[in-house]
């Protein structure tokens, strides 16, 4: 006889019953920790229980002991099929274990699977179908490059490492860094530097001519960006091959995409390599996490301080854990890396009810904010404007802003939380964005949400056009 498990049938049967473990126990004639272990599926349920669930609650032993496990599997095996999980297939016990410990785990994964089908279904037709649009639905490029980097926490202790035997044991005095890496670069890469007009280089920043062995910065960088560009490109030549190695992890396969993370990775050596892991966490916990600070005390620029502070995640040595955001006054996202739960949209803007977009109207100010996600997850957020090069009088105010967020439980560390008046009890709802934001009735909404399937009310005029 094949045993039989109802956990979260129990489970479920109790709540609604409103009864505790040991009420239920009590009712059913059985121990408190038996019915504990019924409902983790640590123990197959007897007949003589569940004839006693008949008898107490009126359950037929049929409803609740009901086998559907066999469709289940079969749904499951189908789904995981799909082109979607190839290389992440769970095999058969780990299918088995997920319907006894999690089946509404399960329910919801095939859920969202079709809700994913039919999203593929609707966009495939608006391209008119057919398999040359089949590249619509891939990931970005730079959302390939995000989420590698969060399977990695935003931390590579091998490029740390690397970053650390950079200067091979003589580190120059900061305001000789930028000799120390064109003296690297000359004696050990035997590469050249030379400054360019930005006449003669109108469209570009910096330039490696592989085959002259030379690096062309345009004079249009400030100092601090023209030591990270230099530093990037010493990784680029001298670390070639751990660039392949992490590479071939990241499971990105297009060319685009992969340009793009080995343009991310070399930033995070020359970040590493000027902000070197120990003393940039120390200072950044003894000055409570002041950007303007960190950029001052290790000569680089304030978007750069932000970034490294990221990637302080090495284990037994962690830092406060942030996502950074970047955005143009359009309000479209530019740069994202998290280290955080905090959900990061990908495309479009981030949420109007995020002050990052405040900060435009105070330029060069700390905008600080305590937020709170649709899921009741609570962060303290805090923008500031940075500034991008400007080449010419018709290309002013090029400047765009960067967030830093954090978890509330770590805002203690954070000193530009010391003087804000708001408090963690009551932060400002947002969401990811409006497409995908689940707060029906909020003021700021600029779309239709795609989540939301309530139709609308003509008789009644909500706050926004898209509520009623």
């Amino acid at each position: 006889m094949l045993k039989t498990f109802i956990g979260p049938r129990l489970r479920r049967l109790r709540l609604e019953q409103g009864q505790t473990q040991g009420q239920m126990g009590k009712a059913l004639g059985i121990s408190t920790s038996y019915v504990n272990l019924l409902e983790k599926n640590e123990r197959s349920v007897s007949v003589p229980v569940l004839l006693k669930l008949f008898e107490v609650y009126g359950v037929d032993w049929r409803d609740i002991a009901e086998d559907d496990d066999t469709a289940t599997l079969a749904d499951l095996r189908a789904v995981l099929q799909d082109d979607l999980f190839d290389g992440n297939r769970p095999d058969l016990p780990q299918l088995r274990a997920a319907q006894i410990h999690a089946p509404d785990l399960v329910s919801a994964f095939l859920k969202v699977h079709r809700a994913w089908l039919a999203a593929t279904d609707q966009l495939m037709t608006l391209a008119a179908g057919g398999e040359a649009d089949a590249t619509l639905l891939r990931a970005s490029p730079e959302a390939a490059v995000h989420n590698f980097f969060r399977r990695h926490h935003n931390h590579f202790e091998a490029l740390e490492a690397a970053a650390e035997r950079f200067w091979g044991g003589r580190t120059p005095a900061p305001d000789d860094v930028y000799a120390g890496v064109k003296a690297v670069l000359r004696d050990r890469l035997g590469l050249r530097v030379r400054l360019v007009r930005v006449d003669d280089m109108p469209d570009a920043l910096r330039q490696y001519d592989e085959a002259g062995r030379e690096v062309l910065l345009s004079e249009a960088l400030d100092h601090p960006n023209r030591v990270f560009q230099l530093v990037h490109v010493a990784c680029l030549v001298e670390h070639r091959t751990l660039l392949e190695e992490l590479l071939a992890q990241s499971g990105i396969a297009d060319a685009h995409g992969l340009a793009r993370c080995r343009v991310e990775l070399a930033n995070y050596f020359a970040a590493a390599v000027l902000m070197p892991y120990g003393p940039y966490l120390a200072e950044a916990l003894a000055s409570k996490y002041d950007f303007d600070h960190l950029a001052t005390r290790f000569g680089v620029s304030f978007e750069q301080a932000c970034h490294r502070a990221t990637t302080l995640q090495r284990s037994g040595a962690q830092g406060v854990p942030f996502f950074f955001l970047r955005i143009d006054k359009a309000g479209n996202v530019t740069k994202r890396f998290n280290a955080t739960d905090f959900h990061l949209a990908e495309y479009g803007g981030a949420c109007p009810r995020l002050d990052v977009h405040t900060s435009f109207r105070v330029p060069g100010r700390i905008v600080p904010q305590f937020v709170e996600m649709p899921d009741a997850s609570k962060f303290f957020v805090f923008a500031r404007t940075v500034d991008r090069p400007s080449v010419t009088r018709h290309a002013q105010d090029v400047r765009l802003a960067v967030a830093m967020g954090c978890s509330v439980e770590h805002v203690g560390q954070i000193g530009y939380a010391e003087d804000l008046r708001a408090s963690p009890a009551h932060p400002t709802p947002i969401g990811i964005n409006c497409r995908i934001c689940p707060r029906l009735n909020c003021e700021q909404r600029a779309h239709n949400a795609i989540v939301l399937s309530e139709p609308l009310d003509e008789r009644r005029r909500g706050t926004t056009r898209y509520a009623s």
